[in-house]
């Protein structure tokens, strides 16, 4: 059990992800504020974030609070390639007593300039499906605790929640603004119908061809149909 300072500080850093989560910040913040948080609590020299591209299949670096633009320019990992992609695709984590020496790290020469050493690798899961890789090294050598090892994926953990959210957020906003549009163009579809005397298949071809020709969306098309009506 680690000292009570210590303990304290572990479950301030949960407490300001767990309200970081909830808040109005942007995903990329809270991402940052992720690293941040873990690089002090864990005294790591870098935290990184990878995420899984899905279309891609790639593992690629998403928050560091790291500044060297070597670390920020490493290349992206397959999975089952590298650290990261070991931990992402056994869904397990993995700790490396010292990375300059390990056949299975990837970029050894980032880690001989950037002098890492100890990584920590944790995968970031909500429902058993693994979304990306928490990573934290240390640049003397460090054997991570069990402590160590479950608040690092009590973090990873919170960052993919907060990145499922985020997904759940966009989706439901896209499909209501699909729902309000497909009501416009229904309303301004009737308007013309109305006002031409012509089918609902002729008034929507119309409105398509408008859209092409003007190079504006079928909602800004419905839209001004709309208003041209309301003020007739």
């Amino acid at each position: 059990m680690p000292e009570d300072s210590e303990y304290r500080k572990r479950l301030e850093a949960l407490t300001e992800v767990s309200r970081a989560i909830v808040s109005d910040l942007y995903l990329e913040d809270i991402l940052k504020l992720i690293v941040m948080v873990t690089a002090e609590v864990m005294h790591s020299s870098i935290v990184s974030i990878m995420l899984l591209n899905e279309a891609s299949g790639m593992l690629e670096i998403k928050a560091t609070q790291a500044v060297s633009r070597d670390y920020l320019e490493k290349p992206p990992l397959r999975l089952g390639e590298g650290i990261a992609g070991i931990v992402a695709k056994e869904n397990r984590p993995i700790q490396v007593p010292d990375v300059r020496k390990d056949s299975r790290y990837f970029n050894k020469s980032i880690a001989e300039k950037e002098n890492l050493c100890s990584l920590l690798s944790v995968p970031m899961s909500v429902r058993g499906k693994v979304i990306g890789v928490l990573s934290c090294y240390t640049s003397t050598p460090h054997e991570f605790t069990t402590e160590e090892t479950a608040l690092l994926t009590a973090l990873a953990n919170q960052a993919a929640v907060a990145i499922e959210n985020t997904e759940l957020l966009v989706k439901t906003r896209i499909i209501k603004d699909e729902l309000e549009t497909r009501k416009l163009v229904e309303r301004a579809k009737d308007i013309l119908m109305r006002n031409n005397g012509i089918s609902g298949e002729k008034a929507y071809h119309l409105m398509r061809r408008k859209s092409m020709n003007t190079r504006k969306s079928m909602r800004e098309i419905a839209e001004a149909i709309i208003l041209a009506d309301m003020e007739e």
